[in-house]
């Protein structure tokens, strides 16, 4: 059995590090709340308190999406931070997460009450539990080499786009939700007019640019390797969402 010991930080500065890295063997290190070249600063302040620390092992939590040429902001950053990791000496893991299960009850929303999703094309999504790749961090900080370096993508089973996604809502709450296509452009007015600030409002559009460019559609098995099951699918994790109990064959 291997014994890790695993410290987690604040990133704003590599003294706020210092201490809690200090005598870890592997480093849990999250990606940053936000984007650009304050996300680097932060992941570059940690790599290096880790080194500095003489930490064994990084784990960072990247993204399936991870790409310097994506639209997608967060995408660029995921992808300059394992070049970083791997530039860095230390020995890491970067996991590849897939796209977060629980943001397709996020994009239901209003929808759920109103019957409509309407919302830009967009492309299929392996929806992926939280509590899934919480277990693959798990696997990757007791260091048995399965995980090492930049993981393929830690997926669910299958891919939905959001009109799977809404047939699905529909057949769990017996509320047909119908799925709309809307222009880049109505969807940022309808966002912006309802007081969504327009970066964020650029940003979700830009999400909506890579999905429908097939950055999000990959299925990979490593997940359900690593978990020794099946992954939880979008349904179970939307039931959950919804309150919405499942009957299981």
């Amino acid at each position: 059995m291997v014994t890790a010991s695993c410290a987690t930080a604040t990133t704003t500065t590599r003294r706020a590090c210092a201490r809690p890295f200090a005598g870890a063997d592997r480093v849990l290190l999250v990606s940053a709340g936000t984007h650009g070249e304050a996300a680097l600063r932060q992941h570059r302040t940690a790599v290096e308190a880790a080194r500095a620390a003489g930490v064994g092992h990084v784990v960072y939590t990247s993204h399936m999406g991870a790409d310097p040429a994506s639209p997608f902001p967060p995408m660029p950053d995921h992808a300059a931070t394992e070049r970083m990791l791997a530039e860095s000496g230390l020995p890491y893991t970067a996991l590849r997460n897939g796209f977060y299960a629980a943001s397709a009850g996020v994009f239901l929303g209003r929808a759920l009450e109103s019957g409509v999703l309407a919302v830009p094309e967009d492309g299929p999504v392996p929806w992926t539990a939280h509590a899934d790749l919480a277990e693959a961090a798990a696997v990757a900080l007791t260091g048995d080499g399965r995980l090492d370096g930049v993981t393929p993508p830690l997926t669910a089973g299958a891919a939905l786009d959001l009109a799977g996604v809404a047939e699905l809502a529909g057949e769990l709450t017996g509320r047909p939700v119908r799925r709309v296509v809307v222009s880049d452009e109505q969807m940022r007015a309808g966002l912006v007019g309802n007081g969504v600030p327009e970066e964020r409002a650029d940003m979700l559009l830009d999400m909506f640019a890579a999905s429908r460019a097939g950055a999000f559609a990959a299925v990979d098995p490593t997940l359900a390797e690593l978990l020794g099951r099946p992954p939880l699918s979008v349904r179970d994790v939307l039931a959950d969402h919804l309150g919405v109990p499942l009957v299981r064959s």
